[in-house]
């Protein structure tokens, strides 16, 4: 019986617990006025979360690799080719209980800001300097998170019962304030990231 179960496990891929779907981001560069800069969407209003800022992106398609899925959805959205997007590497990515997001960056090249023509899931896009956060870094706030039950959830079968000490969850959540568009959220998160990833590197 161990032999069988060194084998199931050995022939096993780990994978985690629970539903998360899996996602990737290209966090898009881009040069205006020979300075480089961040490009962002906002999200159109027949999509989820309408007017929110992000990332070109999407859910990963069967078969297909992280870096695939951030390339296929960029050149969708923004409607641009392949030679269009320099892969420059990924960075970190986030993780919760409900999703997995990879992200890449990319300059996008061959092709002006003024003349991309996005799709239909995109309101709009707009630029910010890549120096403006460098220099600006975002302001954190905090939420709480806790556990509702419903009226049969099963007390008696843990220790304490209603007064199990559940672990309550406090989220970081950060916001960037810009002057005319909304940056928050897991786009704003990923935006820190990268510049922190840049300034450990440069120290």
């Amino acid at each position: 019986m161990l032999e069988d179960i060194k084998k199931i496990l050995a022939e096993h891929e780990p994978e985690p617990i629970g539903e998360q779907r899996y996602f990737s981001v290209l966090l898009p560069l881009i040069r205006v006025d020979e300075a480089l800069h961040v490009l962002y969407e906002v999200r159109g209003e027949h999509i989820s979360q309408p007017g929110d800022t992000s990332f070109p992106g999407g859910a990963v398609e069967p078969g297909e690799s992280f870096e695939e899925t951030a390339i296929r959805e960029t050149m969708e959205e923004l409607n641009i080719k392949r030679d269009n997007i320099n892969i420059l590497g990924e960075m970190d990515y986030i993780m919760n209980e409900r999703a997995i997001i990879h992200c890449y960056v990319g300059e996008i090249v061959g092709v002006d800001k003024d003349d991309i023509r996005f799709n239909k899931e995109v309101q709009e896009i707009f630029t910010v300097p890549l120096q403006y956060f460098m220099d600006n870094r975002p302001t954190y706030y905090s939420s709480t998170v806790r556990l509702e039950h419903p009226d049969d959830f099963p007390f008696e079968l843990i220790p304490n019962g209603r007064d199990y000490k559940f672990r309550i969850g406090v989220h970081s959540v950060p916001f960037y304030h810009l002057e005319t568009h909304r940056l928050w959220g897991f786009t704003a998160n990923l935006t820190d990231r990268f510049v922190s990833i840049l300034e450990q590197t440069e120290n």
